[in-house]
């Protein structure tokens, strides 16, 4: 009997979630990468994953930067995507992002709220175990999530968004610390429906969880332009670090 899947492996891994969220575009990734950049600070040849890298938009501005970089996503639809843009520097492939690879890096990106999408603190602490497992000693870490506590005290119920034709209806709720968002539309005769779940973690909750690895956080900012966070007013929680 086949193995049920994650509503993360599913979702993902069709051409609709591209197209509902075609509007992710290169300008912002571009312009948050160079921020960060500039922020971090790290030398040339450093060596960068970037986990849950989706089409690879981050990884690409990264290694534009001059860095070598290896992206990867569980998946497969979006590593092909990403992988049209290769060179010597530039990889990609399909992993997930609780096992570690054999291999390690400088610095670890984790973008555009990738983190939280699981059941439970246990995978969580996979994930940020991997992480430090993959990071040279004193090597760098980052997690950009969303702001739950503005995402919560703003959250619409209801709305209807039109992508290239398609009228997608989405619902969101809170139910179980987690924020889920149903998506249904029509397209060619057909009905589908798909979940998005992703624990609503806040800036407290990260502390907690990163407290139990030999990971520390250093900085957390409150926007891509690296703004002080506001847990009433930032739009994203982004949390800086190393490991010990």
């Amino acid at each position: 009997m086949e193995e049920e899947k994650e509503w993360f492996e599913e979702w993902f891994d069709t051409a609709y979630y591209h197209k509902l969220y075609n509007d992710r575009n290169f300008d912002e990734a571009e312009a948050f990468i160079k921020v960060l950049s500039k922020h971090m600070n790290l030398s040339p040849n450093s060596y960068i994953l970037d986990l849950a890298c989706g089409k690879g938009r981050h990884a690409l501005q990264l290694n534009q930067l001059g860095y070598k970089v290896k992206g990867v996503d569980l998946s497969a639809n979006s590593i092909q995507g990403a992988s049209k843009n290769c060179n010597e520097n530039l990889e990609f492939s399909v992993a997930d992002m609780r096992e570690p690879l054999n291999e390690k890096f400088d610095a670890v990106y984790n973008l555009f709220t990738s983190f939280g999408y699981f059941n439970s603190t246990k995978e969580n602490l996979k994930v940020l175990n991997a992480i430090s497992i993959m990071l040279k000693p004193g090597g760098k870490f980052v997690i950009d999530f969303m702001n739950c506590d503005k995402v919560i005290a703003n959250i619409n119920p209801q709305e209807t968004l039109r992508k290239e034709g398609i009228d997608f209806h989405i619902s969101k709720k809170i139910e179980n610390d987690q924020i889920i968002k149903s998506i249904e539309f029509n397209d060619k005769n057909e009905s589908f429906k798909f979940e998005e779940r992703v624990q609503a973690l806040t800036k407290n909750d990260f502390e907690k969880l990163i407290s139990q690895t030999d990971l520390k956080i250093e900085e957390t900012f409150g926007d891509y332009l690296l703004s002080p966070f506001d847990n009433k007013q930032s739009d994203r929680l982004i949390i800086i670090g190393s490991k010990q």
